[in-house]
């Protein structure tokens, strides 16, 4: 092809519009046979893959010796074998008007997660019905979650009507029926077209039945609207911070709705950090401005702290930042949801941990009618309200997809376990109410300064013993004190944690809790655990108050650790029957910049102790000599 005939064709491919689109229903209703008829009379399958489905027709075919179009779709083995869809079918194609992506989804019940992941990312859903069976509960179902995750086009492929012998009477009829089921989904477009997937009849080419004049399926895809049905507003979830060097800080991710243009004033959702957009940059170069689906990495004009997980959003149109979440959740997992557990949410690319309040209603996907229930079970579909442990930016789902959906994570076995769409937020069900006492005058009771000195190092390095030290040192001071061992707290408070990464994580958190609290109760408080990683030590930093907040490394090198090995449990790691441990198989992200950094292996536990309390003195954190703090 010459090259300006091949740019031409580039070109026209490049302004053709896009649809996404998912077939659903029952089980056996003909939906990969269908999906495969309409790849092969639009000429979207290449020959060599429909020899090979004739010959895979003779071993697994349903028609005798005829081509079977659900193999051009089903491509597990099982599939074949059993004659059935278990996995998300992908396909694409085009004609002269538009591109599609087609999901093919199971219809068999056991498989409903797998057709809500489908579905997720459709705008048009395509709704079999076998004409000889009409509504099927698995069909009610599929149509409740298809307008459940925001699909507002339906259209209803009633099929094999050459069973019924192509009457129109019987085609009324389960239109009829339909209208009537469907009616409570307040689907804002519906539409209707009987087929034969089998012959073929009224997908690409028209049929034999004179009694209908309407679209045929292809004509229902080629007019359907590819207008996104995302709201206008930005959202950018940042997915990750691009830091090459010190002198390029920058913010990647992809555009979930919305345009960004240099120039414009942004906030960053949940840390509220406010800036401009000093450049817009894409794989093709430098942008003025992008919109949605494009992957962009955004700078901007001021050093804020953006980190994984936010939102970057325009000033006058955020999203709502909030730790209550009423969701509908489609449950995924054999294990019951109840009330009061426990999970990881994941929300666009950031995980917090929460609790599911509680179960505001099941819904009956035979009639769409909503009852108390006690739990969700597998492939149940339900209200719950979740209160997290962080606020998140979210959105509605019906005005955002991406902001307003997250997906619900065991934090034993990280299995994904259900999905949740967001329909409204609030601050959280637990308002603290402000203390007659506040804590400048629990302070100035105890005539001191109230702050965190947060001791991180390895196993062996000297943290605890240190931090003993150092509070009797204190103590003797006249100071108030409290010290947060890592082991003790294991033993206690965080007893129900195990040592898994999530497990883990929400140990550190606890203790910043803690720390917090007996700060605001006028102490000075010691923290002593490892805490290996530097996101969950800024993680209490924050939580804490970076004004009271002090990191002391603890630092000696990992030879002299296993070295000493006061616990055994280098010998135990090194032996393999201790796993995931720091220093071994576990990484230690050393602080890059600690505010007091000891070495152990040149100084002793007095000198170690003598060099804090010379910088808290140094930085008026402490009086001097046997001096108290005066407020």
């Amino acid at each position: 092809m010459p090259a300006s005939a091949f740019a031409r064709y580039l070109e026209s491919q490049h302004q053709k519009d896009l649809l996404r689109l998912i077939t659903c229903g029952s089980v056996d209703d003909g939906k990969s046979t269908l999906l495969g008829r309409l790849l092969h009379d639009t000429g979207s399958v290449p020959e060599d893959i429909v020899d090979a489905a004739r010959r895979d027709s003779l071993r697994f075919g349903t028609d005798g010796t005829n081509l079977d179009f659900a193999l051009l779709i089903d491509g597990l083995q099982s599939e074949r074998e059993q004659g059935i869809t278990i996995d998300v079918a992908y396909r694409y194609f085009d004609t002269p008007r538009r591109k599609f992506v087609l999901a093919d989804t199971p219809g068999h019940e056991q498989y409903t997660r797998n057709m809500a992941t489908g579905a997720s990312g459709a705008d048009l859903a395509i709704l079999l019905l076998d004409a000889s069976r009409g509504l099927q509960p698995q069909t009610r179902r599929h149509a409740f979650i298809a307008r459940l995750l925001g699909i507002r086009q339906l259209v209803v492929a009633v099929n094999k009507m050459d069973l019924v012998d192509w009457r129109q009477d019987a085609y009324d009829r389960l239109v009829a029926d339909c209208r009537e089921a469907f009616e409570s989904l307040g689907v804002p477009s519906l539409a209707f077209v009987p087929v034969s997937a089998r012959n073929g009849d009224f997908i690409v080419n028209r049929g034999a039945a004179a009694w209908y004049r309407g679209r045929t399926l292809l004509e229902h895809l080629e007019a359907a609207d590819t207008a996104p049905d995302a709201g206008t507003e930005l959202r950018l979830p940042v997915q990750y911070v691009s830091r090459p060097d010190a002198s390029f800080r920058g913010y990647a991710g992809t555009i979930s709705s919305g345009r960004i243009a240099v120039g414009d004033a942004v906030i960053a959702l949940p840390s509220g950090a406010r800036s401009s957009v000093r450049e817009i940059l894409t794989p093709d170069g430098a942008r003025a401005t992008a919109g949605p689906g494009e992957s962009v990495t955004v700078t901007l004009a001021d050093q804020v702290d953006v980190g994984r997980g936010q939102v970057l959003a325009h000033v006058d149109a955020p999203p709502t930042v909030a730790r209550g979440v009423e969701a509908d959740v489609v449950w995924m997992t054999d294990a019951p949801l109840a009330a009061g557990q426990g999970f990881e949410f994941k929300f666009a690319h950031r995980y917090v941990a929460g609790t599911v309040e509680a179960l505001v209603h099941r819904v009956d996907v035979h009639d769409y009618s909503r009852s108390a229930s006690e739990s969700l079970r597998v492939n149940d579909i339900g209200r719950v309200r979740v209160l997290l442990d962080e606020p998140v930016a979210l959105d509605a789902y019906d005005e955002q997809r991406v902001t307003g959906s997250f997906v619900i994570i065991d934090r034993v076995t990280l299995a994904t376990v259900g999905a949740g769409l967001v329909r409204s937020t609030s601050t959280g069900r637990l308002v603290a109410t402000p203390t007659a006492i506040g804590r400048a005058q629990r302070a100035a009771q105890k005539r001191q300064q109230p702050f965190v000195l947060w001791f991180t190092g390895l196993s062996g390095a000297g943290k605890s013993t240190i931090a003993n030290a150092l509070e009797q040192a204190l103590f003797r001071r006249g100071l108030h004190t409290y010290l947060l061992d890592g082991d003790r707290v294991r033993q206690g408070l965080n007893r129900d944690l195990g040592f898994g990464e999530l497990d883990r994580r929400e140990n550190l958190r606890r203790i910043g809790e803690l720390a917090r609290t007996l700060a605001d109760a006028g102490l000075v408080t010691i923290v002593a655990c490892i805490s290996p990683l530097a996101a969950d030590r800024e993680r209490a930093r924050e939580t804490i108050g970076a004004d009271d907040f002090l990191e002391v490394h603890v630092h000696a090198s990992l030879e002299a650790c296993e070295s000493r090995d006061p616990k055994g449990h280098y010998r135990r790691a090194r032996a393999g029957t201790l796993k995931g441990f720091t220093g071994i198989d576990a990484p230690y992200e050393a602080p890059t910049a600690p505010d007091i950094r000891v070495d152990t292996t040149d100084v002793d536990v007095e000198g170690a102790v003598a060099r804090i309390l010379a910088h808290l003195e140094r930085a008026g954190r402490i009086g001097a000599s046997a001096d108290t703090w005066e407020i």
